[in-house]
């Protein structure tokens, strides 16, 4: 099984998101948190410190306070920190409130079995980024697999070209973004730019390895109400397998999952 990882370099964002922060004790406990969260390991204040380059003093008073919230746990045989179950609280808040995760479930499965495919459902934060918080895995011998809570760039990929296409940005704001962005195979800015075009003519997105060289990812867009952009499915495969499952029927079963899940979220025609 591989997993699917972001290719930007996680530590630098968080670091520069506490720098230019108008509340930098609350950035400072999310970069801290973010960073538990990715983490396969829990990690020593020291190390943590450095990631974020904080004070490690600043950083030591942070979590104890998280640690206080039972937001962050403290071993003190080993002196490292982990996240704590108390996240689990508000994870199961948010899950309960949004509609979309309970909804979306079937379709993501459905779709999964059919064609043999990976799929998610995923939360769009502006063209900050896109949060994976649903998942549905085919049973094959290989698979792609992304984790609940696993955050990628808005526009990377084909969720990327579904947000520029229907999200109603600034194009000078896309265009900042898509620079920084990191592929296998990366498009140059007016070749995307076609796709997004495209995207906005046929109702979905596609991304031929551009991502990751040799996997090929559709994605579908969702919405809560005409005004704005709020989920996405997605279905990442192998490019030959998808080639051999039906690539066009593939694409048109997620723009009819994503229609109907945007009516049953929506309660209208869209």
């Amino acid at each position: 099984m591989t997993e699917l990882t972001q290719k930007t370099v996680p530590q630098n964002k968080l670091a520069e998101s506490v720098k230019t922060s108008k509340a930098p004790a609350i950035a400072r406990a999310a970069a801290i948190l973010r960073l538990l969260g990715k983490s396969d390991a829990a990690l020593g204040l020291q190390t943590i410190a450095k990631t974020l380059n904080l004070v490690p003093s600043t950083c030591l008073h942070v979590l104890r306070a998280l640690v206080a919230e039972e937001l962050v746990s403290f071993d003190p045989d080993t002196k490292r920190y982990a996240l704590e179950a108390g996240v689990l609280t508000l994870a199961r808040h948010w899950l309960r409130r949004n509609k979309f995760t309970d909804r979306a479930q079937p379709f993501l499965d459905r779709i999964s079995q059919e064609f043999d495919v990976t799929m998610l459902g995923v939360h769009i934060v502006g063209l900050e980024h896109i949060i994976v918080v649903a998942t549905s895995q085919a049973g094959n011998n290989f698979q792609i697999s992304a984790q609940i809570g696993s955050r990628f760039p808005a526009l990377i990929s084909a969720t990327g070209r579904c947000i520029a296409a229907f999200g109603n940005y600034p194009e000078e704001d896309i265009e900042a973004r898509f620079h920084s962005l990191r592929w296998d195979e990366p498009p140059t800015f007016e070749q995307w730019q076609a796709q997004v075009q495209q995207t906005r003519e046929q109702g979905f997105a596609i991304d031929t390895g551009n991502y990751i060289a040799g996997v090929t990812v559709v994605a579908a867009p969702v919405w809560k109400s005409r005004e704005k952009l709020n989920h996405g499915l997605v279905a990442i495969g192998i490019g030959s397998n998808l080639q051999r499952q039906g690539l066009p029927e593939l694409q048109q079963a997620m723009v009819t999952a994503g229609r109907k899940l945007s009516q049953q979220l929506s309660g209208e025609e869209l």
